[in-house]
């Protein structure tokens, strides 16, 4: 059985494209369900983010996995392969396991280094584990990128500084606040601006968000983030947090010291804030320009970070709004992470031991399994010949007591057989795991 990984993310397709195939979270069992149910697909775990989508699978046929996630892939954005197969890429078993440890690791980030990857992928993990879709293979190949990339962000400086896309907006907007009123009814003015290195934090000098007016649109993770990140920054007057659901908003507001907003209060604080953060799993633009119609001229900064946008993109033509979106948000952090690319030669070198040890370990556990197998084959048959035997001796006795001699051989059978079979999967992972499933194998005379 092989890995085979097959994604789009935001280096091979532009934002109109990753919008129409992401798969949000309340979505993702429907998706998992759907994907395992596919004739060359056997394990399957999803990795869906604002930047990708990546399916992984286990199969035992590379072309015919990769047709199968094509037309999944097809049938959930509702557009035929040719409009997005460009954009695909597809690895197969190390290089399929080494870009899913890059990614965790956050190599492969629009922002060199982020954290929030990492949490994905180990949510993505979970939620196939809870849907039955991750097994042997792809649970492990998870949890070893997890520890892949905990390991990277401990062991180098690559996560140090702007290192999510939750700062770099917050970043990008206190700069742009910064900037100072604008020219009576007329756009901002180009600028070096836009190239600039970000800092670290929102404002080089002074808080660009004094006496600010705050909204984020959106109370889940990357809500939150946004949140928290707006309410320390110095001065500002004040945050409001919406969400449709008011227990997440008034969460969120509790948590960060935020002030939550009913949902249907939000298009009119639109008009009376400095600032828009946009960052919910809407399947559309939840904010059109009508909403931003008053005080047209004045100085607005919008960052929308939802996947599909949040924000019609034509509010960007209204004077005095500025609005961002994804690839505005990784063009900036390109500039920002600069120092931190030294330490990409340390990261892939961690990586490449991880690599090392879950290929090593998929070699033992391809060993051992057939082993395992093997041996309770072999224990049953051993019980069930025993038992036929001894149906003489037996012959008194009625069904319930029957069924208790049966129940009694096979619980016998399954804690003899316990210990070795955990000592063996434990070890499956390490190299004496081998020797081990040989040993077994040898001692108990087993055909594997």
């Amino acid at each position: 059985m092989s890995v085979v990984a097959v994604g789009i993310n935001h280096r091979s397709a532009p934002l109109e494209v990753l919008e129409t195939i992401a798969v949000p979270g309340e979505a993702l069992p429907k998706a998992l369900a759907d994907l395992a149910s596919r004739p060359h697909l056997e394990e399957v775990v999803v990795v869906s983010t604002c930047m990708r989508t990546e399916v992984y699978a286990t199969t035992e046929r590379f072309h015919g996995a990769v047709g199968d996630i094509r037309d999944f892939l097809a049938m959930w954005s509702g557009t035929p392969p040719e409009a997005f197969s460009a954009g695909l890429y597809d690895y197969y078993d190390r290089a399929a396991a080494g870009h899913l440890l890059r990614v965790a690791a956050g190599l492969d980030s629009a922002v060199l280094g982020e954290g929030e990857i990492l949490r994905q992928v180990r949510s993505a993990g979970e939620v196939a584990r809870a849907e039955r879709t991750a097994g042997p293979v792809l649970g492990e190949l998870v949890r070893r990128a997890v520890e892949a990339g905990k390991r990277v962000r401990s062991e180098t400086a690559i996560a140090r500084g702007t290192t999510s896309l939750s700062h770099t907006a917050v970043v990008l907007a206190g700069r742009r606040l910064a900037g100072g009123p604008l020219p009576a009814g007329g756009p901002l003015p180009a600028g070096p601006v836009r190239d600039d290195p970000l800092p670290d934090s929102p404002c080089p000098g002074a808080g660009c968000f004094a006496g600010r007016r705050v909204l984020v649109v959106g109370a889940g993770e990357m809500g939150k983030a946004l949140t928290s990140l707006v309410v320390s920054a110095d001065g500002v007057a004040e945050v409001l947090v919406a969400n449709r659901s008011p227990a997440r908003s008034d969460a969120v507001a509790r948590s960060t010291g935020a002030t939550a907003l009913a949902w249907e209060e939000m298009a009119t604080a639109v008009g009376s804030v400095d600032a828009v953060f946009c960052a919910t799993a809407a399947p559309g633009p939840i904010l059109a320009p009508d909403a931003f119609a008053d005080r047209a001229g004045r100085r607005r900064v919008v960052v929308d970070l939802g996947v599909p946008r949040n924000v019609d993109p034509e509010v960007a033509a209204i004077p005095g709004v500025e609005l961002f979106d994804l690839a505005d948000l990784q063009a900036h952090a390109d500039a920002a992470v600069a120092g931190r690319r030294a330490e990409i030669p340390a990261a892939q070198a961690i990586l490449a031991e991880e690599l090392d040890r879950w290929v090593e370990a998929s070699a033992v556990r391809a060993v051992a399994a057939p082993v395992i197998a093997a041996l309770h084959r072999k224990a049953e048959l051993i019980r069930a010949a025993e038992l036929e035997r001894a149906d003489a001796r037996l012959a008194g006795l009625d069904p319930t007591q029957r069924r208790a001699v049966e129940a009694l051989t096979r619980g016998i059978v399954a804690k003899l057989l316990h210990d070795p079979t955990v000592g063996l999967r434990a070890a499956s992972s390490e190299a004496r795991g081998g020797r081990l499933a040989g040993a077994l194998a040898e001692l108990f005379d087993l055909e594997v």
